[in-house]
């Protein structure tokens, strides 16, 4: 048996996160998905399942995370279409709280920063 080429998972995993975009923003019609971001896809090694990593810039991110799953067979349908892959993957949404985390530790550095710089005065 052959084995894949290795950038290969990585190139389906890139290729699935800009259809995705593509479809969320033009075909998907629910009101709870607002503004989302794409942050990251992985791809199972067998392509039977993707875990999509995402952001949201407006809205309720447990409620789009929820609209999204229910989506997810609407959307991969959508990616059989443009994807020339044998398998297109099961698609299981997650928030991604990356930028969240940044933010709240831009802050506490900041504070101790702040809090530092007050001791020394």
């Amino acid at each position: 048996m052959k084995k894949a080429a290795p950038n290969r998972s990585f190139k389906v995993a890139d290729q699935i996160q800009r259809d995705l975009t593509d479809l969320i923003a033009r075909e998907l019609k629910d009101p709870r998905v607002g503004m989302v971001t794409i942050q990251a896809v992985e791809v199972t090694p067998d392509y039977a399942h993707a875990k999509i990593f995402f952001s949201v810039l407006v809205g309720d991110p447990a409620g789009c995370e929820e609209a999204l799953n229910q989506a997810a067979g609407f959307l991969r349908n959508g990616l059989f279409k443009r994807l020339h892959i044998h398998t297109v993957p099961t698609l299981h949404f997650q928030f991604d709280r990356t930028t969240e985390r940044a933010a709240d530790m831009n802050a506490l550095i900041a504070q101790a920063v702040a809090s530092r710089s007050k001791n020394e005065d």
